[in-house]
């Protein structure tokens, strides 16, 4: 080896390998992001409007505190609000106070925003089919969403 030449250690070639692994996460998840948005199959409702519905739908009683709903939702906290109060004023959701802390707020799927979200979803997860689900195997999703979930904290 040359005076010039050096070997990268194992930590600095995992970081490097931790940097190209998330660098493609987050390419490969823009891509299918902007792909399932101009694909989205209705103007009744946006795609953010939608993942509230959504993450609604998924509750036991349809229902979420507004904080713990900011949690799951790709949006900053003042834009969930903004959404939260345009799907109230169309009826799809309701809010009211938290019985447990006034400053809080219950945010709960209306019957009306329950059927809209119906009436989107098995058109939209047709569309995440396609651009997941014909690009990788069933081994491949199931590895995938290992990782994801493993990442997230969800092992």
């Amino acid at each position: 080896m040359s005076m010039g030449t050096t070997t990268a250690g194992p930590a600095k070639r995992s970081r490097t390998t931790a940097v190209s692994a998330w660098e493609s996460l987050f390419r490969a998840q823009v891509a299918v992001m902007r792909t399932l948005a101009a694909e989205f199959p209705t103007r009744d409702i946006s795609f953010n409007e939608y993942d509230v519905l959504f993450n609604l739908s998924r509750q036991p009683d349809r229902s979420l505190r507004l904080r713990d709903l900011n949690k799951h939702v790709l949006l900053t906290q003042p834009s969930v609000s903004r959404l939260v109060d345009r799907l109230a004023a169309r009826g799809f959701v309701a809010k009211v106070p938290e019985p447990s802390d006034a400053r809080g707020t219950i945010i709960t799927l209306t019957d009306t925003g329950f059927e809209m979200f119906r009436r989107v979803a098995f058109d939209h997860m047709r569309s995440i089919a396609q651009r997941v689900g014909t690009r990788l195997d069933n081994d491949e999703l199931e590895q995938l969403a290992a990782l994801c979930d493993k990442l997230r904290g969800d092992e």
